[in-house]
């Protein structure tokens, strides 16, 4: 299965109402502190949303969910990994994506056999606190060289301007948050990402 070139990451569903009209494909929705009611409701909305308009919805953290619904993908940080059941989520048939950061975090992903590896921040980025300040160019290369046909995705300060760079280093997808949330123009913002990767 092939993944769409362009990953925004939404925290509501009501992004994706926007979103998916303009041709967005692949969506992760990364929903924080919301009671267990609210973020079920949530993710059914996501679900139904992305079923509706023929979208790859991935579910952040939340495998359980992912498994109760029905959703075909889920994406795990390395702290999300601890606490996750990969055997019951490859029982489920869901595919897997985890976040790397270091070649030790690399090492751990790639002995789960991920379906996608996500590296960040490539550049700096104000949507967390992180210990890594930003990665860089050369080390979505390494990372391409070490994954191999593996899809890598590129995360952390990345924009429309970016996103030729990152694909030229070896990133196969290009994953925005901030640069679209927080865009006072985010439709536009939406058209010109899927312009750019497309």
């Amino acid at each position: 299965m092939t993944l769409d070139r362009f990953y925004p990451i939404f925290d509501d569903p009501i992004w994706l109402e926007r979103a998916l009209p303009l041709g967005v494909r692949l969506v992760q929705m990364r929903i924080k502190d919301r009671d267990a009611h609210e973020l079920r409701a949530m993710l059914q909305r996501s679900r139904d949303l992305c079923r509706a308009s023929g979208a790859t919805l991935v579910v952040n953290d939340h495998w359980q969910l992912a498994i109760d619904l029905g959703i075909d993908w889920v994406h795990l940080g390395q702290e999300d990994l601890d606490g996750a059941d990969i055997a019951a989520i490859r029982r489920a048939g869901i595919r897997l994506g985890l976040s790397t950061h270091e070649e030790a975090e690399l090492d751990r992903a790639l002995a789960l056999a991920p379906d996608y590896v996500a590296l960040g921040p490539v550049w700096p980025t104000i949507l967390k606190r992180m210990k890594w300040h930003s990665q860089g160019l050369e080390r979505v290369s390494e990372w391409k060289l070490r994954i191999g046909a593996v899809p890598l995705v590129a995360i952390g300060g990345l924009s429309v301007a970016r996103a030729p760079e990152a694909f030229a280093a070896g990133a196969d997808i290009v994953s925005a948050v901030t640069d679209i949330t927080l865009n006072p123009d985010p439709d536009a913002r939406l058209r010109d990402w899927l312009e750019a990767t497309r």
